[in-house]
C-alpha cells in the first residue's frame, strides 16, 4: 500500500510503498478514505510534537473510512462499518490499523470529508469551551487564529453555546470565513491593535488561543477579571511565558487543553463531548469547513498550506473514494 512516511526528522516525508499492516489484538484495520491534516503533523515531521512516534512512521492523526478487518477481542464493530478514528498517526495511507477504542461509528449522513475534519477540531473546541472554560451564555469569547482548523470550530461552537464571539484572523478573506461561522466582531491580526480592539469591545471573558506568541500576550492584557485563557497550541512557534503575579491581579485562570490527552486518563470526557457534537451535526447546527481536498500524492502540498497559513478550516486528504 502507499503511505506518507517520515524516515528522519531532517527531511520531508516520502510517499512510498510499504507492507499493508495486520490488526493486532484490540485493533481494527481501516480502509482509509480521508485523512484530516493538523498543525501537529508538521511538528511530528521535525520531532517536536509531544506524542511523536518512533521512526519510521506514517503521518496522519485522524481518518475516516471503512472497517476492513478486526483483531482479536474487538467488539462493537464489524466489517463494513463507517468509522472515524483519532489514531495519532498512521492515517496518510491506504490502510491503517488503530486501537478500536479510538474509533467511533459515523452517522449515516456524514460524508467522509466532513468526518476527517471533525474529531480533533470540533472535539478540541467543545472540550475547551465546555469542560475546561465552562463558558456561559452572554460571555465574550476571543478566538485567535479564528479561520484556522480549530479556531473556526471555536467560533462556531462558542456562538452555538450563547457567547458573543470576537474573531481575530489575518486578512479580510479569513475574517469573512470567521464571520460566516458566526463571529460577532472581527479583528484583523495583521493590522489592528488586538489589545485595544478587544478592550474597546468590552474585554474578553474567555480566550481561545491556538497561536501563542505576541497575540497571547495582547489577549492576556485585554482580559476581564476572572477570565479564563485556553492555550490550545503555538502555531506562531513562540510559547509565551506567563507571570503569576499578573494572574493574581485580575484573578485570571490559564487552563491548558490537550484533547488527545483525555483519551489516556478520562476517555469518557471525550466520548460524551463527541456524542454532543455528532448530535449537533445531525441537527444541522455544525458544518465543517474544508478549504482544500487533495489526493494522497499531494499530501505534502497540503502540509505546506498549513505551514504557510494559506488554508481556512481544514485541509483534508482524499485517499480513496467512499465504499
Amino acid at each position: 500500500m502507499k503511505a506518507l512516511v517520515v524516515e528522519d526528522h531532517k527531511t520531508a516525508p516520502i510517499l512510498k510503498d510499504i507492507e499493508t499492516p495486520e490488526p493486532a489484538d484490540g485493533e481494527i484495520r481501516v480502509r482509509v478514505e480521508t485523512c484530516g491534516l493538523n498543525f501537529a503533523d508538521l511538528l511530528m515531521v521535525t520531532g517536536q510534537y509531544q506524542d511523536t512516534p518512533p521512526l519510521p512512521f506514517t503521518l496522519g492523526m485522524e481518518v475516516a473510512g471503512t472497517v476492513d478487518s478486526l483483531g482479536a477481542g474487538v467488539s462493537g464493530f464489524k466489517k463494513g462499518d463507517r468509522v472515524a478514528v483519532f489514531g495519532g498517526h498512521g492515517g496518510l495511507a491506504e490502510y491503517g490499523v488503530f486501537d478500536a477504542r479510538r474509533a467511533v461509528v459515523l452517522p449515516d449522513a456524514m460524508p467522509s470529508a466532513d468526518a476527517a475534519a471533525f474529531l480533533i477540531a470540533y472535539g478540541t473546541s467543545h472540550l475547551a469551551l465546555d469542560h475546561r472554560a465552562r463558558i456561559q451564555p452572554g460571555e465574550t469569547l476571543l478566538v485567535l487564529g479564528a479561520a484556522g482548523g480549530v479556531g473556526l470550530t471555536a467560533v462556531e461552537i462558542g456562538k452555538l453555546m450563547g457567547a458573543r464571539v470576537i474573531a481575530s484572523a489575518r486578512g479580510a478573506d479569513k475574517l469573512a470565513v470567521a464571520e460566516a461561522a458566526g463571529a460577532d466582531i472581527l479583528i484583523d491580526a495583521e493590522t489592528a491593535d488586538l489589545r485595544a480592539e478587544v478592550k474597546a469591545a468590552g474585554g474578553a471573558d474567555v480566550v481561545y488561543d491556538p497561536v501563542g506568541g505576541d497575540q497571547f500576550k495582547a489577549a492576556f492584557r485585554a482580559c476581564n477579571p476572572e477570565a479564563r485563557l485556553l492555550p490550545i497550541g503555538f502555531a506562531s512557534g513562540d510559547i509565551p511565558e506567563i507571570k503569576a503575579n499578573h494572574l493574581l491581579v485580575k484573578n485570571l485562570a490559564v487552563l491548558g487543553v490537550y484533547w488527545g490527552g483525555y483519551l489516556a486518563f478520562r476517555p469518557e470526557v471525550v466520548t460524551e463531548s463527541l456524542r454532543t457534537l455528532f448530535g449537533w451535526y445531525a441537527e444541522g447546527k455544525l458544518k465543517p469547513h474544508v478549504s482544500h481536498l487533495l489526493s494522497l500524492d499531494r499530501a505534502e502540498e497540503g502540509l505546506e498550506l498549513l505551514r504557510l497559513r494559506k488554508s481556512t478550516g481544514k485541509v483534508v486528504i482524499q485517499v480513496a473514494e467512499s465504499a
